[in-house]
């Protein structure tokens, strides 16, 4: 999109909202630095460390009267240096993250269709993967019922590449073909509980016979609960997945969690818990079975170490993981926040070449502090401590040091609200 397109529409949505309530415009500059030995992976011999500074800006615009909301978000993403200094076009340019219109059919049903983020409960299934400079949005409609303390979303999507004249085979990489859901929430006093259905088709595509393309379906059940009684909290997932993955093997797959914190003061807060992914014995489907949970669009990110080893585009369909962890989060005085955790990783099936399941450990050190109203700064450092059984789950046996740290400042101001 070129800058005085983006200008005219925000030009035209300024002057449009000066006849009615609710008009925002608020924007976001997040440039995070990043030092990278290890990250991911295990850090091979012979191999410098990587070092960068990645940036993401968006101007947000969020425009309500009288049964209709509409909201547009423009983005650009980009590595300090990817282009030069006296470029002609940038190496992305801008980008739409979200561009939705949602629709008041009646009172407490709605339908939301557009280029969205879709997010639920603790984002294990659906989430907007904020901490990704990109993020994650949909193409999707979404049908909503809400009254008092009772929510059903029902959401569907399809995907092509392009305006075809013949076919509906999809090409682009990393995506659904089809995808159908049913998320319901009920809040009590003390307690919260979730269901969601998801039906998730992806395309197969046979690269001798096209005959043979087809969207091969998949479906995950579960439930997500919450309890909250004094300084305690409880959160629990439970998720089981069926149907075909895209190479055809027969999907039986589960995904179990619970977590509780305790606040001993008002500043201090400690949590234990465990996640278990079951997986594929020495990471291979076997005999048309594939056991392998997969947690699809969640925020990856949040689970299992910040170091990204597990489902952060890896370990797919491989030997699954038990993730036990303690975490704590200490207030530092009225603007800042140090969060720790302390993982213990092992597979939930054997791993190829060994005869241990012991993944190894990770430290995870975050520090947040509020420098003003719109600005923050976080920084992190994560180490890891592998075992011979993660060795042998990367196929790296160098035994070099894996540590990961970065620093993150986000300045969101708003720049027009007509509600003040």
């Amino acid at each position: 999109m070129k800058p005085q397109h983006l200008i005219k529409i925000l030009f035209c949505f300024f002057i449009t909202s000066l006849g009615y309530a609710q008009f925002n415009l608020d924007a976001e500059l997040r440039p995070r630095s990043e030092y990278r030995h290890g990250y991911k992976t295990l850090f091979p011999d012979n191999t410098d460390a990587a070092l960068f500074v990645s940036q993401r800006t968006r101007l947000n615009t969020d425009y309500k009267l009288e049964g209709l909301t509409f909201y547009l978000s423009i983005q650009d993403v980009r590595v300090w240096g990817d282009v030069p200094q006296l470029n002609l076009s940038d190496e992305n340019g801008l980008g739409i993250h979200q561009a939705w219109g949602e629709v008041l059919l009646q009172e407490g049903v709605s339908v939301k269709l557009g280029r969205q983020e879709i997010s639920y409960d603790d984002h294990r299934i659906f989430g907007n993967v904020g901490w990704a400079q990109q993020g994650r949005s949909h193409d999707a409609l979404l049908l909503k019922y809400h009254k008092q303390d009772f929510n059903i979303h029902l959401g569907l999507a399809y995907n092509q590449d392009s305006e075809n004249l013949f076919g509906t085979t999809l090409t682009t990489p990393g995506t659904y073909k089809s995808l159908q859901y049913l998320w319901g929430n009920r809040t009590w006093d003390r307690f919260s509980a979730s269901l969601l259905f998801l039906n998730n088709g992806m395309q197969f595509i046979d690269l001798i016979n096209s005959n043979n393309n087809e969207t091969r379906y998949s479906q995950t059940l579960g439930t997500h609960l919450t309890f909250q009684e004094g300084p305690w909290s409880l959160t629990s997932n439970i998720f089981y997945q069926m149907g075909k993955d895209v190479a055809n093997n027969d999907l039986n797959a589960f995904l179990v969690a619970l977590e509780g914190n305790y606040r001993i003061t008002e500043k201090w807060q400690i949590g234990l818990g465990g996640e278990a992914l079951s997986g594929n014995n020495n990471g291979v489907s076997a005999n048309g079975k594939n056991k392998a949970f997969t947690p699809f669009y969640g925020t990856n990110h949040k689970f299992n170490g910040h170091m990204d080893y597990f489902y952060v585009g890896n370990h797919i369909n491989n030997v699954g993981l038990v993730d036990l962890y303690l975490k704590t989060k200490l207030v530092l005085g009225e603007k800042g926040s140090l969060n720790i955790a302390l993982h213990n990783f092992s597979a939930e099936a054997p791993i190829a070449g060994t005869n241990k399941k012991q993944l190894g450990s990770e430290l995870d050190l975050a520090y947040n502090h509020k420098l003003q109203k719109y600005v923050s700064i976080t920084a992190g450092y994560s180490q890891l401590f592998p075992t011979t059984g993660m060795e042998a789950l990367k196929a790296n046996f160098d035994g070099n040091t894996n540590n990961w740290g970065w620093i993150m400042m986000t300045i969101n101001p708003t720049l027009f609200s007509s509600n003040n």
